[in-house]
């Protein structure tokens, strides 16, 4: 089956979605957007995913030309149309066609794309055996510039990191803020295991509000796990007794190395086997229903 794209309105075959060389999304990075995860014919807590996405455009005074209702219809029916239950939900909006000034008020009107395809960021196994993860020379950008809680199009920060962690033959790396402190991996948010407490950094601190993240925390205090939200220096991923990322495509995977630091018995811990379970089970059974 051929696969078709939400495009400004329609539904457009993916060889004839284009947008157009003077849109501010590629010329300049401008815009935002959401990745969303579909599980067993639902979209997985969609609601969250759109406030962040309204949160983000105001942010950058971008006005959105969809209700939140015509959002979730549009992402329904990007499902529907390419028989999507299970998989990853792409939605875009950019600040649309200008010239090649910088200046917005040239874009008359945002542009509006949403994807729907199947995903698999990290194979199976690695649930199972975990991750090796360096820690990356490229700082995260600082809120003060540009504020990693508006999750924009203009993703070149992450992306040195990322090759970072190409070179290294790992799969992830940790980003750390400016003063030397952990921050974030390049595309999940990190948690560290210590004495049965869950620790992971504080929103406050510039990191992406993840929805994932907060699904995690939620899953946590329902097990009577205590959470802490704080900075904290990378010597205490390296102590952690277990450590984890999450992320919408990668939901909850387990680490076990650390720039060459073996975390824990070098294999995934009990809780955060216990805490994917949990997710595993929401996500399964929560959602906005994709059929009619």
């Amino acid at each position: 089956m051929e696969q078709l794209i939400y495009l400004n309105g329609e539904l457009v075959e993916r060889d004839q979605a284009k947008v157009s060389v003077y849109d501010h999304g590629l010329l300049y990075g401008d815009g935002v957007f959401e990745g969303i995860r579909a599980y067993n014919g639902r979209v997985f807590r969609l609601e969250e995913h759109l406030r962040r996405l309204e949160r983000s455009a105001r942010a950058i005074m971008l006005e959105i030309p969809m209700s939140r209702e015509e959002l979730v219809e549009a992402t329904v029916m990007t499902c529907r149309a390419n028989d999507v239950r299970d998989g990853y939900i792409r939605l875009v909006v950019t600040r649309g066609i200008g010239d090649l000034g910088l200046d917005p008020r040239k874009c008359p009107e945002a542009t509006v794309f949403i994807i729907a395809a199947n995903i698999q960021l990290y194979p199976e196994e690695l649930y199972e055996s975990g991750l090796r993860l360096i820690t990356c020379s490229t700082r995260r950008n600082s809120p003060a510039s540009l504020d990693p809680g508006v999750k924009s199009l203009n993703y070149l920060n992450n992306i040195l990191a990322k090759i970072e962690c190409t070179l290294a033959d790992v799969s992830e790396g940790i980003m750390l803020t400016c003063n030397g402190m952990v921050s974030e991996c390049t595309g999940d948010n990190i948690f560290v295991v210590t004495e049965d407490t869950l620790l992971t950094p504080p929103v406050e601190a510039g990191i992406l509000d993840g929805i994932t993240r907060a699904t995690v925390i939620e899953l946590a205090r329902d097990e009577g796990i205590p959470v802490q939200q704080h900075l904290f220096p990378v010597t205490e991923v390296y102590t952690a007794d277990e450590v984890f990322l999450t992320g919408t495509a990668a939901e909850l995977v387990p680490v076990i190395e650390v720039d060459g630091r073996i975390i824990g018995g070098g294999k995934p811990g009990g809780m955060t086997k216990r805490l994917l379970s949990r997710f595993r089970e929401i996500s399964m059974s929560e959602g906005t229903p994709i059929q009619e």
